[in-house]
């Protein structure tokens, strides 16, 4: 048998190009046939000029094992690759390597400052013009390798010698930029070029100083100014190494960016143009020296995920005429990015693109978007031979783009791909897969994917469209799971936590979404508030849960326990935390739509199980950590809340105070009801939803826990009656109504074709999409249970009228599968399993099969109990 490595991945990264580990951990995937198990394996580095070090380790494990040797320095490059000892007394070929390279891991390695352009009349106005930056060098030798290592208070585009560096967009992203400003490193070599060269960059507002909350908004959050920081580093043939940084030789004019910003979009006069501005021979004298700043270089940090990039390009499905005789573009999909054209016209003219997620009596409805412009406009030069253009520094959320000013005849050009979306979110990989019998449920899997893409642009948001787009913690908390499988989401999610960390308050408070509006310019105090300040706990632990990791457990765990231990404090003596500011079970059908948080469900009732469940995470952190005197301290707690929890809001007959379908959801899977009252609490949830018509009574709380709640309880045929409902409010009723991504509202489009009338509707959002994770582990029936899916669970529960389906997810130890059909009055399972994993298929009615590596079928008796 020939069993085969992996090149091994470093940390979370797909190219590790700059990265910020000293010491990163390492993992592979091992293919082969058979039965066989690591027992051992030696890791080979290999650094210029040094012979290669081979260390040797003892171990099975394969994910995210230590850095066997010396910590890295910055810049350091060197070939990892590794080979692999069995129980059989085999070992491996050696891996292909992985070529990783260092970033800037010290503050002394940085010498660049901030520099940019000094013409913002008005720092509080939007109007703002952003800046060119250039700067020209020699070289004057033969260069073996150049980086340029970028960043930006604002956003940045760099290119050299003409040409644009790297594809990402919208970098340096938005963090916590007076704590932690990320960079970017790029490789450079093959740009340079003997003789006279030219660095220089594009600048936008983006989240650092352009307009960004509701309301209105606020400018300048973080500085006014608008600055390229960077730093090209030129390794020659004769060991030399020259830097070329910003600093106050380098000079600046006025973009052809007229202004740009996230909400409102961008204006560019093609007429204000400066070819060649960034190539050798340039005449830049009428550009003026650049304003320079001050960043601590402390805060640089190289990234731990991939940046936003161009994943997709879509052409128009359709070009209707409005009733009032306006031209739009329908791309037939409600996502993320922007679009490009390409056109031939007089100088001067403008064509204008206004963006919207639907229609309104077939008229372009731009209400939902609130005070978000949404707009883009290009003032051609009048070159004969056309030209191409698209928005470098914003981004809209839309599936209709209004077109005035086109000078031509725009369905020719839509006929000859002249104008197209361009889809944009962070390029994370693509890691999970489900399919079914049912058209509709496929289409609302798809429309959770879309909605994930569109809404992981740099940071988890809430929405992409409208005037808000910020990081609300309770969205990505509840749709953590799924997120993690459809994605690998760890590195981006990760990195996003430590900023949670950084926002968080000396008193435990975790703020509401993250980043925070700064100190000086909140709507409202930060405050603690359940299900969303639970992010610091329920994250890390899906991220362990997921993929084996423990370090962000190490990292968060501070971050969690302060949560918990905040809580404690305002709960009191009697453990229920029922007072102060709540969202509750935010969203919640039944909730007027200016009110969203007036649910059926008590938000005390919320608060208090969200603290048991939130120390029991808590606890479980401890004991991966090895922290047994922490574990006992959060376990004894959470029995305590628990006690209180079912004193407080469960009945002597199982009912609860709050006869609502959140409230059984909660208290079943938080597991917070007496064992003696679980059973008539089950039953009556599934009484709750039936007396519904199957159709949805839950908000973002109850609605990632209510179709578990009830397969749990022995309701599983009514957990498919509401999964495949088709009244409104139902996860299909969306899909009925033309829907390409999951809804904020469950009725975001009402039955008459008209917008909810509540201000705050939105067309995309992931948040209600969590059902999807459901759809993985009991539809499909594919779930880990061990962390990183190293121990599988098999469970599917078929039902509602399912005659089949699928589920494939990449996992860290290579990819697990299940497939399940029916056959005749036969259910056949067919399972993988990658080497390095085992499994369990547990089928209705009949006892766990253990698995071992590789593909298995199974076949039950279609009338087994449990829906199969």
């Amino acid at each position: 048998m020939t069993v085969t490595p992996s090149a091994p991945q470093v940390e979370h990264h797909r190219h590790p190009l700059g990265i910020g580990e000293s010491r990163p951990r390492l993992s592979w995937t091992v293919a082969g046939d058979g039965p066989w198990r690591q027992t051992g394996y030696d890791v080979e580095l290999t650094r210029p000029g040094s012979a290669p070090q081979v260390h040797t380790v003892a171990s099975v494990e394969q994910v995210l094992v230590p850095w066997p040797g010396e910590p890295l320095t910055s810049r350091e490059r060197l070939g990892v690759r590794v080979r692999l000892h069995g129980d059989d007394g085999t070992t491996t070929a050696w891996s292909a390597p992985t070529r990783l390279e260092a970033g800037l891991l010290e503050p002394g390695d940085w010498s660049a400052v901030p520099v940019g352009g000094a013409w913002d009349e008005d720092p509080e106005s939007d109007d703002r013009r952003p800046s060119l930056v250039r700067r020209e060098f020699t070289v004057d030798g033969t260069v073996v390798a150049a980086r340029l290592y970028a960043t930006a208070h604002g956003l940045y585009e760099a290119e050299l010698n003409g040409r644009r560096v790297g594809d990402d967009t919208l970098s340096p992203g938005w963090t916590v930029y007076p704590q932690h400003l990320r960079y970017y490193t790029y490789d450079v070599t093959d740009l340079v070029r003997p003789g006279a060269n030219t660095v220089g960059a594009w600048l936008g507002d983006g989240w650092y100083r352009g307009r960004l909350g509701w309301n209105g908004g606020f400018r300048n959050l973080y500085g006014s100014d608008l600055s390229f920081l960077a730093q090209l580093e030129l390794t020659f043939a004769d060991g030399r190494v020259e830097t070329v940084a910003t600093d106050e030789a380098w000079r600046a004019a006025p973009s052809p960016i007229i202004r740009t910003g996230n909400y409102d979009g961008e204006d560019y006069d093609a007429r204000a143009e400066q070819p060649g501005w960034s190539s050798p021979g340039f005449d830049d004298g009428a550009w003026t020296p650049v304003t320079v700043g001050v960043r601590d270089p402390a805060t640089l940090r190289a990234p731990t995920g991939p940046p936003v990039r161009c994943t997709q390009e879509l052409r128009p499905a359709a070009v209707p005429t409005t009733p009032s005789g306006k031209r739009v573009l329908d791309f037939g999909q409600n996502l993320v990015g922007r679009v490009r054209v390409r056109v031939t016209g007089p100088a001067g003219s403008t064509v204008t693109l206004r963006t919207a997620e639907v229609l309104q009596d077939g008229e372009l409805y731009t209400r939902p978007l609130r005070d978000a412009r949404s707009t883009d406009g290009y003032t051609l030069a009048g070159r004969p031979g056309g030209e191409e253009w698209e928005p470098r520094f914003t981004f809209h959320g839309f599936r209709y783009a209004e077109v005035t000013g086109w000078p031509g005849d725009l369905d020719a050009a839509v006929a000859a791909g002249d104008v197209v979306a361009r889809v944009y979110h962070t390029d994370l990989e693509r890691t999970g897969w489900f399919e079914c019998s049912d058209p509709l449920v496929n289409r609302l899997h798809e429309n959770i994917v879309w909605s994930m893409r569109g809404n992981v642009v740099d940071i988890p948001t809430d929405c992409p469209q409208r005037d808000e787009r910020v990081g609300w913690t309770g969205d990505i908390q509840v749709f953590g799971p799924t997120a993690s499988f459809l994605y690998d989401v760890s590195g981006m999610l990760a990195g996003w936590l430590r900023d949670v960390e950084r926002e968080q308050l000396p008193d435990g408070t975790v703020p509401w979404y993250v980043p925070v509006i700064p100190a000086t310019h909140r709507w409202t105090p930060i405050r603690p508030g359940a299900a969303w300040g639970d992010v610091a706990t329920f994250l890390p632990w899906t991220l362990y849960e997921r993929y084996g990791d423990a370090g962000v457990v190490a990292d968060q765990f501070e971050s969690a326990r302060r949560w918990v231990d905040l809580i404690e404090r305002l709960a009191g003596p009697d453990h229920l935390w029922d007072d102060g500011f709540q969202l509750g079970d935010w969203l919640d059908p039944a909730a007027p739509p200016q009110d969203p948080a007036d649910a059926r469900t008590d938000r005390y009732l919320v608060a208090t199980a969200y603290f048991a469940a939130s120390a029991r995470r808590v606890a479980r952190l401890a004991e991966v950590l090895g922290r047994e005197d922490e574990r006992a301290h959060y376990a004894a707690l959470a029995d305590a809340v628990r006690s209180a929890f079912a004193a407080a809001y469960v009945l002597p007959d199982g009912r609860m105070t709050s006869d609502a379908q959140t409230a059984y959801a909660l208290g079943l899977r938080f597991d917070l009801i007496p064992s003696e009252l679980r059973a008539a609490a089950g039953r009556r949830l599934g009484e709750l939803v039936r007396a519904d018509g199957n159709r949805i009574a839950t908000g973002f709380v109850g609605t990632p826990l209510v179709s578990d709640a009830l397969t749990d309880a022995g309701e599983l045929d009514t957990a498919y009656d509401l999964l495949l409902e088709r009244e409104c409010p139902s996860w299909l009723y969306p899909v009925t109504q033309g829907a390409t991504t999951v809804w904020e509202r469950w009725d975001s489009l009402l039955p008459d074709g008209s917008v909810n009338p509540g201000t705050m509707t939105s067309f995309n959002h992931y948040a209600l999409g969590a059902v999807a994770d459901w759809l993985h582990r009991v539809v499909a029936g594919l779930a880990p249970a061990a962390p990183g899916y190293r121990r599988v669970r098999f469970r599917p529960r078929p039902g509602g009228g399912l005659t089949w389906a699928r589920a494939r997810h990449r996992s860290p130890y290579g990819e697990v599968s299940i497939e399940w059909r029916r056959s005749g009055n036969e259910v056949v399972v067919e399972t993988e399993l990658p080497l390095g994993t085992t499994g369990v298929l547990e089928l209705p009615g009949g006892v766990g099969v253990e698995l071992v590596a590789g593909r298995h079928e199974h076949r039950s008796s279609s009338a087994a109990p449990g829906g199969a």
